[in-house]
């Protein structure tokens, strides 16, 4: 996958995160981090659950939020403590 492919889906992935998450966004660059950050987890835990969403750009797109959630429902709690 190309760089700028990553950008941009880490960009999507962070942003749908941070509108799932209410009160998480970090802006755009924040976002992409946050978005790049969740593809990595979720393709550590997806497979690991026996979880396939989807496949393709979608499928990259959904995987990344899922992973960004969990990111930012982590990084959240750590806020709070």
């Amino acid at each position: 996958m190309g760089i700028l492919a990553a950008l941009i889906i880490g960009a999507i992935a962070g942003w749908l995160a941070g509108l799932i998450v209410r009160g998480a966004g970090f802006g755009l660059i924040g976002n992409m981090v946050i978005g790049i950050i969740g593809a990595l987890v979720a393709s550590y835990v997806l497979p690991a659950l026996h979880i396939a969403l989807a496949s393709g750009t979608l499928g990259a797109i959904l995987d990344a939020t899922v992973g960004a959630v969990i990111v930012l429902v982590i990084l959240s709690l750590i806020r709070r403590a």
